[in-house]
């Protein structure tokens, strides 16, 4: 069974739960950065399992550099899009 795959314009050709658009770098986020455990994972997202979970856990750190890669480049993006669309509410807080 595949349970990660990568297909150039889903999810920005990023890795994913097979069949799925979640990517590996959002598994990665809710266990290595939120602490949620796989079995949690698995109730936030209907239609996957602990084994789409665990793989995409050993997907990451088989290809650790890649997704952090993947990290990075989203947190670039939206620096850019805050540079070019500020926030009103900031705005307004600012006075």
């Amino acid at each position: 069974m595949v349970h990660i795959e990568k297909t150039p314009g889903t999810c920005g050709g990023r890795a994913r739960i097979a069949g799925h658009r979640i990517r590996v770098m959002d598994i990665v986020h809710w266990h290595e950065k939120r602490a949620y455990s796989p079995d949690e994972i698995v109730a936030m997202y209907q239609g996957i399992g602990l084994g789409d979970v665990y793989a995409a856990l050993a997907y990451y750190f088989d290809n650790m550099e890649e997704i952090n890669e993947d990290f990075r480049s989203a947190e670039r993006a939206a620096e850019e899009f805050e540079k070019r669309q500020p926030s009103r509410l900031r705005e307004k807080l600012r006075g």
